[in-house]
């Protein structure tokens, strides 16, 4: 199994790592690049078009801004694409959020929230999971962990 996190400018890198730190966790593999949709498009096809040979099922595409990297790969491949609106100086990501999720019809892209790296990894294990059994369970003993944290936190707010 095999997710891609494309990031359209290095200056996506922290949103990435937190991606790939939740791939980590439950054992994913994954490809990390830097591919602009706008400043090597042709690498951006090209990617897109051999992504499915080169054995990724599911994309993570980061972009600010304009945010074009998630339809771009949606409109080459067939392969579930995730796309993550990163937080841009210019309009806090409300830019990016609008160009991620305002997709025409027939090219669908899932979007997570502004800076939503997490999220996004989490639904990509959750697409993987329909394949690999082994990660259901581990998504399931993650949601028990969250619930566990939570109740110890309200343990410890009542006890103050």
């Amino acid at each position: 199994m095999k997710v891609a996190v494309i990031m359209g400018s290095i200056s996506d890198k922290d949103l990435g790592n937190k991606v790939t730190k939740v791939l980590e966790k439950f054992g994913v593999g994954y490809e990390l690049r830097v591919i602009s949709a706008h400043r090597t498009p042709y690498t951006a096809v090209e990617f897109a078009e051999k992504a499915e040979e080169n054995g990724i099922e599911v994309i993570i595409a980061i972009a600010g801004k304009a945010a074009h990297l998630a339809g771009v790969m949606a409109g080459i491949t067939t392969l579930p694409v995730i796309g993550i609106p990163a937080k841009s100086s210019t309009l806090d990501g409300l830019d990016s959020l609008l160009s991620v999720v305002q997709m025409p019809k027939g090219v669908p892209v899932a979007t997570v929230a502004i800076d939503g790296g997490e999220n996004a990894a989490l639904l990509a294990v959750q697409i993987l999971s329909l394949k690999y059994p082994e990660l259901r369970d581990k998504l399931k003993d993650y949601k028990k962990e969250m619930a566990e944290d939570v109740a110890h936190m309200d343990e410890a707010v009542r006890n103050v």
